[in-house]
């Protein structure tokens, strides 16, 4: 039995006295230790190294009263696993020397057994919940179909994915059976985490805001479906895409347990979309960790005020940016933990 399980009675719905809190990239850049290992092992090492991926995941862990773990990975194992041999270079970020842009390349794209190719996650999946001791819960992810699309045809980062939804609607033959092959890969290897123990499962649609709602749903939310669809009667699963409020409506009716929602939204609107039913993850503003911790308490009282302490975690809107203060980012999750109702 998981000591603190918080986390999990929001995902449940269930009524609890404050907030769960923890933060997307919260094993991360802004930590010293962090980036002690990054200065001596290279970015996938650090990924597919069972120990450094547990002890990187346990470190925020060990500083802050989080009440949630989320294993220390990246959403491109999964296209590396395909045989997409995607690098993180220097200054750059992630990089693929070939990009997929014909269908001759998509069929030559395998659907692998995770257990051979991904095994090195399976095994930072045991380490850590060693390491947790049940005291906490620990969160498994995925990056959605689209989003892994999106480098994988445009071989790095983008401010747009111009090229990526170019090849959509060029060749939407090749596009939907790569966005296939990604998900049934996605499902298996999402499958095989919660088999090793992970609590909760959450897909990051970084990239879906990208979209038109109407793209959006030919394009993305039907493959993160068949996710939900997958994994809902295993674990929670968590959806979060960035710059989607149009699509939570149609994210309400799906299965998933609790949808992030990014900084761009009102708490209030927010939950008018989602009818009032559906836990809500967000969705305070990264960069606002930059302002003072007097400051950041005021807007995270604010901010559970305004979702309501029930169906709600305590969440940025996005990743914890890599210059924040350590004592920001404490003064964040200690606002979230020694919050009380207003009488």
């Amino acid at each position: 039995m998981i000591k603190n399980d918080l986390y999990l009675k929001a995902l449940r719905g269930e009524t609890v006295e404050r907030p769960p809190v923890w933060m997307m990239r919260q094993a991360g850049r802004y930590l010293p230790e962090f980036i002690a290992l990054r200065d001596k092992y290279d970015f996938f090492t650090r990924c597919q190294t069972p120990e450094l991926a547990a002890e990187i995941t346990m470190q925020p862990i060990r500083r802050f009263p989080l009440d949630a773990a989320i294993l220390f990975s990246d959403i491109l194992v999964v296209p590396q696993a395909m045989g997409i041999d995607f690098k993180m270079k220097e200054s750059v970020g992630p990089w693929l020397d070939t990009p997929i842009r014909t269908m001759e390349q998509v069929q030559n794209i395998v659907t692998p057994d995770v257990n051979d190719t991904l095994g090195y996650v399976f095994d930072a999946i045991e380490l850590t919940l060693q390491k947790l001791d049940n005291d906490i819960p620990l969160i498994g992810f995925a990056g959605s179909p689209w989003t892994i699309l999106c480098y994988c045809v445009e071989g790095k980062g983008s401010k747009a994915f111009d090229i990526a939804k170019s090849f959509c609607f060029q060749q939407p033959e090749a596009a939907h059976l790569l966005l296939q092959k990604i998900t049934d890969t996605t499902i298996a290897y999402l499958k095989r985490k919660v088999e090793k123990g992970v609590s909760a499962v959450q897909v990051f649609d970084s990239w879906g805001g990208m979209l038109s709602p109407t793209d959006y749903q030919e394009f993305s939310w039907q493959y993160i479906n068949q996710i939900v669809e997958a994994l809902s009667p295993l674990t929670h699963v968590v959806v979060f895409g960035k710059g989607c409020w149009f699509a939570l409506e149609d994210m309400t009716m799906s299965k998933a347990s609790a949808l992030g929602v990014d900084w761009t939204i009102k708490p209030e609107f927010a939950r008018t979309l989602t009818n009032h039913t559906m836990t809500l993850q967000g969705n305070f503003d990264p960069a606002r960790l930059h302002s003072t911790p007097e400051t950041i308490k005021k807007m995270v009282n604010e901010m559970i005020n305004r979702f309501g302490k029930d169906r709600y975690i305590a969440n940025l809107g996005h990743g914890i940016l890599p210059n924040v203060p350590v004592e920001n980012a404490e003064a964040f999750i200690r606002a979230v933990v020694d919050w009380k109702p207003t009488l």
